[in-house]
């Protein structure tokens, strides 16, 4: 929330600031409408103290990648040692010869000389910003001619919190992105003000007390403590540094890559930052600490480490993974891992049961979808199945879970061991220079040297394909469930550099043994932690009617979903095509509307939770190589737009059906101005003139009824008359009348007289 707080300038002040900045050539606090910073003059904006500058920065882990961002910039802190609290856009980089500007319409813009593009804006045009100071606690602010708040850096944090700054309600901070990476961590306050530690926005791992009390917010002082405050009753809760009340000059709390909160001292003597508090103690307790990397545990000394206790296969490269059972020669068996407790990632869907320890094993051996499972028996015994290769954990002496991980049970070859034999002793005699002998080694050794780099160079081409070949197996497995997650260079190499398009923003590609996959590629703006939830729950939903998502990319400023590829392509195209629409007979149409009607529903009310599809339309309508129709792209609609109800949902997605039936009724793609005419047609009593003129004399007359009742109902413009798409799915089953509906475009009932179901007849 923008603060309505004056910010005074002492006119004699900023006179000598002026005066210094043209002695020495340094930036000031002041920032005039106009200033401009560019990575190749490497210029910054200094705060009055010199405690803190904003400039360009280059990104260790991205090569010729710059953000731009404030810093510290006391002379007592060494330039390695000047670390950065707030970046322009959190994850957001340029390349070389970018900038970064206060234009003079008052929008601080940061602008990519690569992309020709703004990639983030302060969006202040319309706030009539007169000018921007960067204070000396490190807070960069924009006023406007009544030297009035209009926009502030501690308003829209990254990953830090400097003293003074307060986190409000709903706003989050998000840890630093890692090659290419977003981070899955977020530190979050809810609507009831508790502090919130996240994974993914749906696993909560650490959180600050509950209370009852409203508007509160956290705020960092500068005597090291985090607090929760409270209007007009102060901190209501509290956490305290080591160094509480010690004599600190600088301070900061970072959430930091490793997903724990932490609060930093400038410590003078040993010149480097210490943690003086960090929210979780055991950092084996932070969700997926390890990532991919496998299971965190403690070594001799105490230090958090990850290791891989799984069997790794050919393809999990340098992840840990566990291996793949759907290519089991034999049966499967489970490995036991002692005081290990593990869960599922990518995506979380493991599911509990109270059960025994034999019958969970048994469980996870039934299942075909099973990779894991863990048994706990901390007062009721629980079993947590794993339907993921990607698994994480922590492992400790004192736990009591137990777990078991599934594996083949073919017999491996075993890895040769050579015993080395002592040498025999050293003769005391001595030999004469053999010249054979050395020319025989020089070739040994020159032979020796090319297997060497041949052997390197056939590794290196196994370690680029490792992940496609990862991809191919999850594909290929019967029943696999996971989710794939792919860098933007597999994604290229997938669809052969983006030669085969096959719609807007859809590509045709293969995975290895010509698997075709459709790969559609995403607005880069879409927010990192949004598209992950997203396909996280997309991609645990199986059902015949839609297409699976098969995996995703989402790394830097690259978006792209791939899916199953139906061969037959999209309906749009039939509809289209003359010559293709003689292949949509009336019998084929009925059975599209009846399946899409069916997956809508199955989002709608079968799925764990409401999902709506949100651009529903016969481009996203496809068929398959059995000419069966499935819905693909369901549930993006997430992805764009603002929060709705789930009956505003549901209600979109209703009028969308409705005009994909009348589409493949009438053969009109466009049909916002046909529906009245259809109306028309229908009670004039010529419903077989809103027919496709390219459909023969094949056309079901009471089918043709009940569609056309449907369409209007499904477009009513009054929300309340509209049905759901399970009484949609009953209509055109016939197990569910119909009644004739109003004109489609005015409200066909008044308010006194709405009634709680739709025209639609009660179920017999």
């Amino acid at each position: 929330m923008l603060e309505e707080a004056r910010f005074h300038r002492d006119p004699a002040l900023l006179l000598c600031i002026s005066l210094g900045s043209l002695l020495f050539g340094v930036a000031i606090s002041e920032i005039p409408l106009g200033s401009k910073l560019s990575v190749q003059e490497d210029n910054s904006w200094v705060s009055s103290n010199g405690d803190f500058a904003i400039g360009f920065h280059n990104r260790p882990d991205l090569l010729n990648q710059f953000s731009v961002g404030i810093r510290f910039n006391s002379k007592s802190i060494h330039v390695d040692e000047q670390t950065l609290v707030w970046v322009a856009g959190g994850d957001v980089t340029v390349s070389n010869n970018s900038y970064f500007q206060l234009q003079e319409n008052g929008e601080l813009v940061l602008f990519d000389a690569l992309k020709s593009q703004e990639v983030w804006t302060s969006k202040t045009s319309q706030l009539s910003v007169a000018l921007a100071f960067l204070h000396d606690d490190g807070n960069l602010v924009l006023l406007n001619e009544k030297e009035e708040v209009v926009w502030q850096s501690f308003d829209n944090p990254t990953d830090t919190l400097l003293p003074g700054q307060r986190l409000s309600t709903f706003r989050t901070l998000i840890a630093a992105s890692q090659n290419y990476v977003s981070s899955f961590y977020t530190l979050y306050m809810n609507a009831s003000g508790q502090l919130q530690l996240r994974w993914e926005s749906s696993i909560i791992y650490w959180r600050s007390g509950r209370f009852s009390h409203s508007n509160l917010s956290a705020i960092l002082t500068s005597d090291g403590s985090l607090q929760l405050v409270a209007p007009n009753l102060g901190p209501v809760w509290s956490v305290f540094g080591e160094d509480h009340n010690d004599t600190i000059r600088f301070r900061f709390l970072r959430l930091d890559v490793d997903g724990n909160l932490r609060l930093y001292s400038w410590i003078e003597v040993s010149q480097t930052w210490r943690s003086v508090w960090q929210a979780v103690e055991n950092q084996c307790n932070v969700f997926a600490t390890c990532d991919q990397r496998g299971i965190c545990g403690f070594n001799a000394s105490g230090s958090p480490v990850c290791t891989c206790p799984f069997h790794h296969t050919d393809q999990s490269n340098s992840k840990c993974l566990v291996s793949s059972q759907h290519e089991c020669k034999l049966e499967s068996v489970m490995v036991e891992h002692a005081n290990m407790f593990l869960y599922g990632i990518y995506s979380v869907n493991d599911s509990i049961s109270i059960t025994s320890l034999d019958q969970c094993k048994s469980m996870c051996l039934s299942d075909s979808s099973c990779t894991a499972v863990t048994f706990s028996n901390d007062g009721s015994a629980k079993c947590r199945m794993m339907k993921t290769w990607y698994i994480s954990g922590y492992s400790d002496p004192s736990l009591g879970s137990t777990s078991f991980v599934k594996r083949c049970s073919d017999p491996i070859a075993a890895d040769p061991i050579f015993q080395l034999k002592s040498l025999p002793q050293a003769r005391t005699e001595s030999y004469k220079i053999c010249i054979p002998c050395l020319v025989g080694a020089a070739s040994g050794s020159s032979f020796v040297f090319v297997v060497i780099q041949l052997a390197m160079g056939f590794y290196l081409y196994k370690r680029r394909n490792a992940y496609r070949k990862l991809a191919s197996l999850a594909y290929h497995s019967p029943g696999s469930k996971c989710l794939i997650m792919l860098s933007f260079t597999e994604i290229k190499e997938l669809t052969g550099n983006f030669n085969h398009q096959i719609g807007p923003k859809m590509f045709k590609g293969a995975i290895s043994d010509n698997q075709p996959v459709a790969v559609k590629e995403l607005e880069a703006t879409i927010e990192a932690r949004k598209l992950r939830a997203a396909v996280s729950k997309i991609g645990g939903i199986y059902h015949k009617g839609l297409v699976k998502l098969e995996g995703y990319c989402c790394e830097l400023d690259h978006r792209y979903l791939v899916y199953e590829y139906a061969k037959n392509g999209s309906v749009e195209k039939y509809i289209e095509d003359s010559t293709l629409a003689e292949r949509l007979t009336w019998r084929k149409r009925m059975e599209i509307c009846l399946s899409v009607a069916r997956a809508i529903f199955y989002l709608h009310s079968e799925c764990r939770e409401f999902l709506c599809h949100g651009n529903l339309k016969c481009e996203n309508v496809v068929l398959d190589e059995n000419f069966e129709a499935k819905v693909s792209e369901s549930g993006l609609g997430m992805l764009y737009g603002g929060a709705s109800s789930h009956r505003a949902s549901a209600q979109k997605d209703v009028g969308d059906f409705g005009k994909i039936v009348l589409t493949l009724v009438s053969g009109f793609k466009e049909v916002n101005d046909v529906s009245d005419w259809a109306y028309k047609e229908w009670m004039e009593g010529h419903p077989d003139n809103v027919v496709d003129k390219r459909l023969k004399d094949e056309v079901d007359a009471q089918e043709l009824e009940h569609a056309l009742r449907i369409i209007f109902w499904c477009l009513q413009a009054d929300e309340r008359l509209k049905p759901s798409m399970g009484e949609v799915v009953k209509v055109l089953e016939g197990t569910l009348p119909v009644d004739p509906p109003p004109p489609p475009f005015r409200c066909g009932r008044a308010q006194s007289e709405e009634e709680n179901s739709s025209g639609l007849g009660s179920e017999t």
